[in-house]
């Protein structure tokens, strides 16, 4: 997926929650989904104006629509290309959740950050490899401009914890 526009925000694991509720705040932030992100769920508590959802499988993407925004974790990021990966672990959610909601919140832990393409998409790989099933990477990543096919407007916020 290709963004329009990106932010990063940067903090130490203990403010996590603090920057989320910012983050959703100054967007406006009425209804969001929140994966488990570690140190998520009271930031999502306090800058979600009207309430925070649990997805659950059963919910058709379209409904999907109707949030405001998501905040996922990530597994891995590309400081070489800003690419983030998901692998659709719990913290992250299922592929819609990254597709359908306009605001993405992705919280990215420093440690998992590789330099270059090469390493990041083998870092990728071996994350999803540890699951018991057979999982897709997809990919994020902010750059100017769409491709057709994109939905959009899409807005990305990257929160690194640069001491996770």
């Amino acid at each position: 997926m290709d963004y329009r526009a990106a932010q990063v925000h940067t903090c130490t694991a203990d403010r996590t929650a603090e920057v989320l509720a910012d983050v959703l705040r100054e967007r406006g932030v009425r209804s969001a989904e929140g994966r488990g992100a570690r140190g998520a769920r009271p930031g999502l508590a306090r800058g979600v104006r009207r309430e925070v959802r649990e997805d659950a499988a059963e919910i058709p993407a379209p409904q999907l629509d109707a949030l405001d925004g998501v905040v996922t974790a990530s597994a891995v990021g590309c400081a070489g290309s800003g690419t983030i990966f998901l692998d659709g672990f719990a913290d992250q959610g299922r592929r819609a959740l990254s597709l359908v909601p306009d605001l993405h919140v992705c919280v990215v832990d420093l440690s998992s950050v590789e330099a270059g393409v090469p390493d990041a998409v083998v870092a990728a790989r071996a994350a999803a490899a540890r699951a018991p099933d057979q999982r897709a990477v997809d990919h994020v990543r902010h750059r100017a401009g769409t491709r057709r096919g994109v939905r959009s407007p899409r807005v990305l916020d990257v929160v690194i914890r640069a001491d996770a």
